[in-house]
């Protein structure tokens, strides 16, 4: 069984219960896992040499729509809140096709993975032109890179009082029958699982509320996690309180979408009780701080979350609303706002890197991932700190959020190399970007 010894490393964050760190430490990879963390390890296969870089898990992203990547910078929708920035791209996602998707899974992928991402997952929520789920995994099978994709749907367009228009909203059925199709095609529950597909209505003002009762117990017959968004902004907030008479937790709550194998993107303006409620029911949260700040939406309690004992991970969001896909970066930033809100003490570099890691691998079930020890997945993200960014730091691990580097030196996900000296190895990037920006251009004609 073939073997890399990632060696003596200036610090090994591991992640484990006792967060240890390991100064001079080596990570030994047998076979798609970690065979050993420590000092002084041997190996006679392959080594590498790891000086004045810090080893931490792969970072994990909770919350993307991968196919936005083709859509950043848009003009309409620079400067609009969520309903007027939907409104403005609505009518260009609906020229997508297959092509488009995969190209820029492809594309948003790659970015995740430079940014140290190991784990992501993706919430598709438009088929338009025959487009499929199918289109991202196969992209996320040629990167390398470990998949929760979601099957996401909208079912109510504006002829009905929706946001979407009606040429991208699908008969409920037919979003309940792809849904099936496409979680026993492609859903692996195994340890070490590279696919897991998720059931992801969009959101309470695209889709019914029969659909996501539908979908919930469909999930938990299919014994996959659910995904939607809610809470994001004040707008969402009028919306619930006026079509649903309730906040967006409770709405959750009656319809079934509270437990451990639920996850809730943005939630920037639950409530005391609503925070109460996701602790009490294991429910998790997808922050994403920089989307949340580009469409002025506010700053989620994150704070009072951990303090509450929800489960808290990071999200990048679609890359029309970021517009970039750097997860370390959204650490960053995710830091920041805490401290904004609430203070210089608020949160620390090593509270949002643990947050990136272990918080996204619990938010998305896997007890497998997050955690550099012995039998647990090798998804690992080696960054060099010897660079301009970090020269003069005296803590190397803080200096990861405090000042760079956002481009990850090597990442190994289940063992196997997906970039190499800051290069993706496993695909043509330079092609791939000469085809997203003429799939752009075509957009834009």
């Amino acid at each position: 069984m073939s073997e890399i010894l990632i060696r003596n490393a200036a610090r090994v964050v591991t992640m484990d219960a006792g967060r240890t760190e390991v100064e001079g430490g080596d990570v030994l990879i047998r076979g798609g896992v970690i065979a050993a963390v420590g000092q002084g390890l041997a190996t006679r296969g392959t080594v590498v040499e790891a000086q004045g870089c810090v080893v931490t898990p792969g970072l994990v992203n909770t919350h993307h729509h991968l196919y936005q990547t083709l859509t950043r910078a848009v003009p309409g929708g620079q400067d609009a809140l969520l309903f007027g920035w939907l409104k403005t791209l609505y009518p260009i996602w609906a020229r997508f096709g297959p092509e488009e998707m995969r190209v820029s899974a492809l594309t948003g992928l790659a970015e995740l993975a430079l940014s140290g991402c190991t784990m992501t997952s993706d919430h598709l929520y438009l088929y338009p032109n025959g487009a499929r789920l199918d289109d991202t995994i196969d992209a996320a099978r040629e990167i390398g890179l470990r998949f929760h994709p979601t099957r996401g749907a909208m079912s109510i367009g504006t002829s009905a009082g929706g946001l979407p228009p009606d040429s991208l909203v699908e008969a409920e059925p037919a979003i309940l029958k792809d849904m099936e199709r496409v979680v026993d095609a492609f859903h692996d529950p195994a340890e070490g699982a590279m696919v897991r597909v998720g059931l992801a209505p969009c959101s309470p003002f695209s889709v019914s509320r029969d659909l996501m009762r539908e979908a919930a117990l469909l999930a938990r017959d299919k014994g996959v996690m659910l995904h939607t968004h809610l809470a994001e902004n004040d707008e969402d907030i009028a919306y619930s309180l006026a079509q649903f008479g309730c906040r967006p937790g409770q709405y959750a709550e009656d319809l079934g979408w509270t437990g451990a194998d639920v996850w809730h993107a943005h939630c920037v303006k639950l409530d005391g009780s609503e925070i109460d409620l996701f602790a009490r029911t294991g429910t998790g949260v997808a922050h994403c701080p920089c989307s949340n700040c580009r469409l002025g939406s506010g700053i989620a309690p994150v704070r009072a979350m951990r303090d509450a004992g929800v489960k808290v991970a990071l999200g990048v969001d679609g890359s029309a609303s970021n517009d970039a896909g750097n997860l370390i970066a959204e650490a960053r930033t995710a830091m920041l706002l805490q401290r904004v809100a609430r203070g210089a003490d608020a949160m620390s570099a090593r509270e949002a890197l643990e947050i990136a890691t272990l918080g996204g691998a619990r938010v998305l079930g896997r007890s497998d991932c997050g955690v550099l020890e012995p039998g647990k997945r090798a998804d690992i993200a080696v960054w060099d700190l010897s660079g301009i960014e970090a020269a003069g730091a005296w803590d190397l691990v803080a200096a990861l959020l405090l000042c760079g580097p956002t481009r990850v030196r090597d990442l190994f996900v289940e063992g196997r190399s997906v970039v190499r000296g800051g290069q993706i190895v496993t695909l043509d990037l330079p092609g791939v970007i000469e085809t997203q920006n003429h799939l752009a251009r075509r957009l834009m004609a």
